[in-house]
């Protein structure tokens, strides 16, 4: 019979155990803990799980551990023919929760569509608040709109977001220049914060971890990157965990308020979430009152994947050479393979990444309204909306009748 310490010696190893893996992490069977890299990070004492330091986690990385190789380097462009390997680096662990009025060194991000917000993305938002600890969290609603797969501009959707999210207001971040997790993580690196951690819907896990692994060294600095899963997701459940934004565009297209008001939080009255439903239609450009005949695969690619594998196969959508941004992390490149189901492609500044094709959507500069096409890159292309703004800042116009007055000749 177990004795009393044992009991509660094994109930304190659960706890930890819950924690860890919660993280990611993996025991050394020592009760040691091992991130993703296979580096030594933390330790299990009196049954809670304790963060090393620096120092004493390079001096007592497991022999078991997985050696972590050196640091990445910059792809060379003519090198950009394939998907690069992982190039980890060696981890270190946050410091301890900073006092009260003291900046934290860890920072809390959660970057996604929110096109639009749903009930699904209060559980997203909860989940990073407790990761955070207490400390720094910040939430970018990324930039992009398009009829199909983001009907709302980023002004608006924000808007809603607050009204949807009251308890995070003050954590919704509206700043044009963080399109990508990179500008969000250089943003923050160049900050110094020393650590992140990065809130993500399971089925994203795997693809923020590499990502953000493999360039960490290189366009960012920190000792430690933690990418947590904030519960999973099945688009067939009902309730909290089967909401999507997906959900939404399809009930917008069917015309189904009802089903779209399900997907709301209590926080937005009737009236707001009317309003909401009627802004996401208009985005979606669709006419009220009128059937549409549109692509599923195009708006809710998850909820017509043969219509989107046929259109992919037959070569007519995302062929090599084309523009795509990957719609989870905001990360624009050009398709330089085609993979069965997924695209590997290259920034302008030949940074790779890998794309499934449901996570992608054509780019189309000839619609950008922003000045910026990316952080510190203006606009420069003739006809857009964005290129006029730049230069009627350059020429001190603030609209297009004030510019005519300026320049217009006067008769006497």
């Amino acid at each position: 019979m177990k004795s009393l310490f044992q009991f509660l010696s094994e109930a304190g190893q659960s706890q930890a155990s819950m924690q860890a893996r919660k993280l990611n992490l993996k025991s050394d069977g020592h009760g040691g803990w091992l991130d993703t890299r296979g580096n030594f990070v933390a330790t299990t004492e009196k049954g809670k799980l304790v963060f090393v330091d620096k120092k004493k986690a390079k001096g007592q990385q497991d022999s078991n551990a997985k050696p972590a190789a050196a640091k990445p380097q910059a792809a060379e462009p003519e090198k950009a023919t394939a998907a690069p390997e992982e190039k980890p680096k060696a981890q270190a662990t946050p410091e301890a929760t900073p006092a009260d009025g003291e900046m934290s060194d860890t920072l809390t991000v959660a970057f996604g569509r929110f096109n639009p917000p749903t009930v699904g993305h209060e559980k997203l938002l909860k989940a990073a608040k407790k990761a955070s600890e207490g400390g720094d969290l910040k939430i970018y609603p990324s930039r992009t709109q398009d009829a199909k797969k983001n009907p709302l501009d980023p002004d608006m959707k924000i808007s809603y977001m607050k009204k949807m999210f009251p308890d995070f207001e003050e954590n919704i971040v509206n700043d044009d220049e963080m399109r990508s997790i990179f500008d969000v993580l250089t943003t923050a690196s160049e900050g110094g914060y020393r650590n992140v951690n990065i809130i993500v819907g399971s089925d994203r896990q795997a693809e923020f971890e590499n990502l953000a692994q493999k360039y960490n060294g290189e366009l960012y600095e920190f000792d430690l990157i933690r990418v947590i899963s904030a519960g999973v997701r099945d688009a067939d459940a009902e309730g909290v965990e089967g909401m999507s934004a997906s959900k939404m565009r399809k009930a917008v297209v069917d015309d189904d308020f009802d089903s779209f008001r399900r997907g709301t939080p209590k926080e937005l009255d009737d009236g707001d979430a009317r309003s909401l439903f009627d802004a996401v239609r208009q985005g979606m450009k669709l006419k009220a009152k009128k059937k549409e005949v549109t692509e599923m695969w195009e708006i809710a690619p998850k909820y017509d994947p043969k219509g989107l594998r046929e259109q992919y196969v037959n070569g007519l959508i995302y062929r090599i050479g084309d523009i795509v941004e990957n719609l989870n992390t905001g990360l624009i490149g050009e398709i330089i393979r085609r993979g069965t189901n997924h695209l590997i492609c290259v920034t302008q500044e030949n940074y790779m990444f890998k794309s499934w094709i449901r996570d992608v959507m054509e780019y189309t500069e000839k619609t950008m309204s922003r000045r910026m096409r990316e952080p510190r890159k203006p606009n420069t292309l003739i006809g857009t909306d964005g290129y006029r703004k730049n230069v009627m800042a350059m020429t001190g116009t603030t609209d297009i009748k004030n510019f005519i007055n300026k320049y217009k000749k006067k008769t006497k």
